[in-house]
């Protein structure tokens, strides 16, 4: 059995680490170098640094943040936002990132995911998947059937830092991205994001029940138990505001976790 992963997230706006809920009320949480510096010498697996508004200000990533962070850390991570073709993905690599991230590029062009995978090795291509649960459906009708949202969809695809809906059923739109060479699943939960009130289990049991790759769960972790309990449906927990805060460390998370029989790399 692979080991599950414990994986920090710095969402990057203006050049600094904030946090809100339902990815709004952003508050600022921190330089992100001496972040990222933290986590990875507490023993974090992975880590994950999304500029979350360079989508919606149609604006290239902070390059410069990517490799002043691959020198200053020595575990894998992965670059989101702003990231349009594979012109931009080689720049991120190039750069010191291990993967890249994408959601609203994928949404406007799928076959990107296809393209980035065969060029570059679907490893490294991670496909954001920013989901809320369906109250009023929407009248967008996105141009491939197939992943169209119908009477039985119950989470919809949001972009652009969750602020534009697509009319995506999130289940299907999991299934294409994995079809086309995705190499991994970050799936949010915009209902939970922020809430300390545990992970989205529907919704990740759903994803994680119909893929073959990697699936990270993020969203809504508020306690030590919420992240041991999603570790049985997803392969790794993404973690912001727990530890931002100082709420708890990567090391009482494992030691946690691997006293609720999850494995894990102590």
């Amino acid at each position: 059995m692979l080991a599950k992963r414990i994986i920090p997230c710095l969402d990057v706006n203006e050049g600094r680490v904030v946090k809100g809920t339902h990815f709004v009320d952003l508050k600022d949480a921190g330089d992100p170098i001496e972040l990222a510096k933290k986590y990875d010498a507490q023993g974090a697996d992975e880590l994950v640094f999304l500029d979350i508004t360079a989508s919606s200000d149609k604006r290239a990533i902070l390059l410069d943040l990517i490799k002043q962070c691959a020198q200053n850390i020595f575990i894998p991570f992965t670059v989101g936002g702003g990231i349009n073709d594979c012109e931009t993905i080689k720049a991120c690599l190039l750069a010191g990132a291990d993967k890249v991230s994408i959601n609203t590029a994928a949404v406007k062009n799928p076959q990107l995911i296809n393209e980035a995978s065969l060029q570059f090795g679907s490893q490294c291509i991670t496909v954001a998947i920013d989901a809320k649960k369906i109250i009023q459906p929407s009248n967008i009708k996105y141009p491939e059937e197939a992943v169209r949202c119908d009477e039985n969809s119950i989470w919809e695809v949001f972009t652009h830092g969750g602020r534009n809906p697509t009319g995506i059923d999130a289940l299907k739109w999991a299934h294409h991205m994995e079809t086309l060479g995705a190499g991994e699943l970050l799936v949010t939960s915009m209902d939970k994001d922020g809430t300390n009130s545990g992970y989205d289990h529907e919704l990740m049991q759903a994803i994680a029940r119909r893929s073959v790759i990697p699936t990270i769960a993020s969203g809504g972790a508020g306690t030590l138990d919420h992240i041991s309990d999603i570790l049985h449906h997803a392969d790794a927990a993404l973690l912001a505001s727990l530890l931002h805060y100082n709420k708890t460390t990567i090391p009482e998370i494992k030691n946690h976790c691997f006293n609720h029989q999850i494995a894990i790399r102590l």
